[in-house]
């Protein structure tokens, strides 16, 4: 594939062409002489960001160590692919996630990056019930943008990412401070527990919608293929 750098409008203009459903991602990446993969980068960018996600970036994107284990513990858990994981974390592209799994897996260290996520990784405050509840509803309204959702609220990844884990997993009330001590589900009323139980089978119900989703793109893209 070319080398050629590409304008946002051109970008946007391939991204509708692909939208449109005339051609396929093999045909459009053909046709515009663009890899299908960076299509697709341009195209979660546009979802998240709108028209400013297709300009280059003109600055370098760092990441905390913490960061890059929590998204690669995620995405080697199988439960999500490599291009949701980088929908969920908002990491700057595929091959970037890709270069950390690398080095995890070969038992290299990682690092912190100095600029970027850094201070929104580490950076917590106290926060009122109603709070956690409002914060997790914009992060879940948000596509689970744990990064924009600390930022807009002042707090750190890790509380958003906690917070909205609780609140899948329990419900409002696992928002709640319990001063360091979690019930356990033996403890729990009966509707509590019910509600778990749906909020688990919902879950999972999501996860094998989303799978089941890409396996029949990944036929599609093959059928095409050939």
């Amino acid at each position: 594939m070319s080398n050629k750098r590409y304008s946002n409008e051109e970008k946007y203009k391939i991204l509708m062409a692909f939208e449109k459903g005339e051609f396929s991602l093999n045909e459009i990446s053909s046709k515009y002489n663009v890899n299908w993969s960076t299509i697709l980068d341009w195209k979660r960018k546009f979802e998240q960001h709108g028209f400013q996600g297709l300009e280059k970036s003109k600055g370098w994107k760092g990441y905390s160590k913490e960061f890059k284990v929590m998204a690669i513990k995620d995405y080697l858990s199988g439960n999500y692919s490599i291009r949701e994981i980088v929908k969920k974390y908002d990491i700057s592209s595929t091959s970037v996630l890709r270069r950390w799994v690398k080095h995890y897996n070969g038992h290299r260290e990682l690092t912190d990056s100095s600029k970027g996520r850094t201070s929104s990784m580490t950076k917590g405050r106290k926060t009122t019930w109603e709070e956690r509840i409002q914060i997790v509803n914009y992060c879940l309204d948000n596509d689970k943008n744990y990064q924009k959702t600390a930022e807009f609220y002042e707090v750190s990844y890790q509380q958003v990412y906690q917070w909205v884990k609780k609140y899948e997993d329990v419900g409002e009330e696992a928002l709640k401070d319990k001063r360091g001590r979690n019930k356990t589900e033996t403890e729990l009323p009966p509707e509590e527990k019910i509600k778990i139980e749906m909020n688990k089978l919902e879950r999972e119900n999501e996860r094998l919608r989303a799978e089941n989703a890409f396996l029949k793109k990944l036929e599609e893209l093959e059928r095409r293929r050939y």
